[in-house]
C-alpha cells in the first residue's frame, strides 16, 4: 500500500513539474512577443542600399519606442513600412531601412553632387568619400508629419527620390545597433 501511495505522489509531482515547465515556456513566448511587438526587434539587411554603413546580411536592433519619447532627427537610421511607390515586386521586403535626411518643413535639393538642407550643404560623414548625391535638382519641401529618407549608397538606393516623402506614422523604429555578424558590432 505504501508503494502505491508513493507512486501516485511521484506521478502527481511529475505532472506538476511538467505543468510548471509548460507555464514557463508559454510565459517566455508571451514576453518575447510583447518585446518584439512593442519594444525592440531585429531586422536583416536585404540589399546594398545602405552600404558601407550596413552590409547585406547585417542584423540591426531597432528601438520601437524611440520616437514615442523623442523626435526624429536628420541622420537617424530608421526602419519603415514600404510605401506604395517603392516597389511593385511582391517579393520585395515589407520593411525598408534608410537614413533620414529631412524632416517636416525642411527644403532639400542637390547641387554639385551634394545634398543641401535649407540652403546649406549637409555634412554626411557616413557616406564613402567621393559619393555623389543627385536626384533633387528642384528644391523639395518636406510636408509636416513626413520625412525624407535616402540610402547611404546613393547610386544604388530606391528612396524618397523615387517614392517621395514618407509619413512619420509608417516608421517602425530607429536602428540603434548592428548586432550581427559579431565583427561588425557597432552603434549607428
Amino acid at each position: 500500500m505504501l508503494k502505491f501511495h508513493r507512486r501516485r505522489r511521484d506521478q502527481r509531482g511529475g505532472i506538476r513539474g511538467l505543468l510548471e515547465w509548460v507555464g514557463i515556456v508559454v510565459g517566455a513566448v508571451l514576453v518575447a512577443l510583447l518585446v518584439k511587438t512593442f519594444l525592440i526587434q531585429a531586422f536583416r539587411i536585404p540589399s546594398s542600399s545602405m552600404e558601407q554603413t550596413l552590409e547585406i546580411g547585417d542584423r540591426v536592433m531597432v528601438n520601437k519606442l524611440s520616437y514615442r519619447f523623442g523626435t526624429i532627427e536628420p541622420g537617424d537610421v530608421v526602419v519603415f513600412r514600404r510605401p506604395d511607390g517603392a516597389s511593385s515586386d511582391p517579393s520585395a521586403p515589407e520593411d525598408l531601412i534608410k537614413r533620414v535626411v529631412g524632416v517636416g518643413g525642411d527644403t532639400l535639393s542637390t547641387l554639385d553632387g551634394r545634398l543641401q538642407r535649407n540652403g546649406e550643404f549637409v555634412e554626411e560623414p557616413y557616406l564613402e568619400p567621393g559619393v555623389i548625391t543627385t536626384g533633387i535638382e528642384q528644391p523639395v519641401t518636406v510636408p509636416d508629419g513626413e520625412i525624407w529618407v535616402m540610402g547611404d549608397n546613393r547610386t544604388n538606393s530606391s528612396d524618397s527620390r523615387v517614392f517621395g516623402p514618407i509619413p512619420e506614422s509608417s516608421i517602425v523604429g530607429r536602428a540603434e545597433v548592428v548586432m550581427w555578424p559579431p565583427g561588425r558590432f557597432s552603434r549607428l
